[in-house]
């Protein structure tokens, strides 16, 4: 690797490399979910190895709980009962506990579920790092994202072996060992994109599929394709995740040999 410009690169990909160990390692990070449950799949109300009593309607979830069951709620100890939404900040900050473990809501496609993330897990214990390809500048390549008018849906499967829809925001073109590719990808909030893609290394020498988080791109739909970054999915640290597959079309057909590709 030469020149000033590659050596900040890969100086910057190491960081990222070093964050990204960091963050799923961490007390609640991928590695602690131990579980996912789906309120409805336990009409008795007790969900597995999580005490309280556990309803769901439309409009989230009511926990019902007594001293004995050594709940907390908002770090205070909890009795009675509590209407419960969607988690959305991190796991760690979750509103219910107990004891180190934290206890998060989730809603999907109207269906309600609490994950169970354990500092304590087997995955944690077991963590010898991320697998990746070192920084290789012929990875990051220049692309256009185009949007669709309006959100599209399509419904692909799930890791949990369920299926949902996906909502994607337009296509994402680039020219990769000269060939010219295309990928149908989501957009978040912040204008990052995301893409969950496969290649011809899926399920050989790197995961089955990954994510990539291009840049939110210029006015004029400008942003850098870095595989450099491939992301292995949560679902690669812990079989609860529901992680979507690849929507048609995004599967590449080069072998793209960068990147994130295994847990150790």
């Amino acid at each position: 690797m030469t020149g000033s410009g590659s050596t900040d690169a890969f100086d910057a990909w190491k960081q990222w490399h070093e964050r990204r160990v960091e963050a799923v390692s961490a007390p609640y990070g991928p590695l602690a979910l131990i579980g996912t449950h789906w309120v409805e799949d336990y009409p008795e109300r007790r969900l597995p190895d999580i005490p309280g009593d556990w309803v769901a309607d439309a409009d989230g979830v009511v926990l019902t709980a007594t001293d004995a069951d050594g709940l907390t709620v908002d770090g205070r100890a909890f009795a009675g009962e509590v209407r419960l939404a969607a988690d959305l900040g991190p796991e760690a900050e979750s509103r219910v506990a107990f004891g180190e473990k934290r206890l998060v809501v989730l809603v999907r496609e109207g269906v309600w579920g609490v994950r169970v993330y354990d500092p304590e897990s087997a995955g944690r214990r077991a963590f010898g790092g991320i697998e990746a390809t070192s920084y290789d500048p012929r990875w990051s390549v220049p692309g256009t994202f185009t949007p669709y008018d309006g959100t599209r849906v399509v419904r692909v499967g799930n890791a949990d072996g369920r299926e949902r829809g996906l909502g994607l925001a337009g296509e994402l073109a680039f020219t990769l060992d000269g060939r010219e590719l295309t990928l149908q990808v989501a957009q978040q909030g912040d204008g990052v994109l995301w893409a969950v893609f496969a290649d011809a290394t899926s399920g050989d020498s790197s995961f089955r599929f990954r994510f990539l988080y291009p840049a939110a791109p210029d006015a004029e739909g400008r942003t850098v394709v870095d595989f450099n970054r491939a992301q292995l999915p949560p679902c690669a640290f812990a079989e609860h995740f529901l992680c979507p597959f690849p929507p048609p079309g995004n599967t590449l057909e080069p072998a793209v040999e960068a990147g994130e590709r295994a847990v150790v």
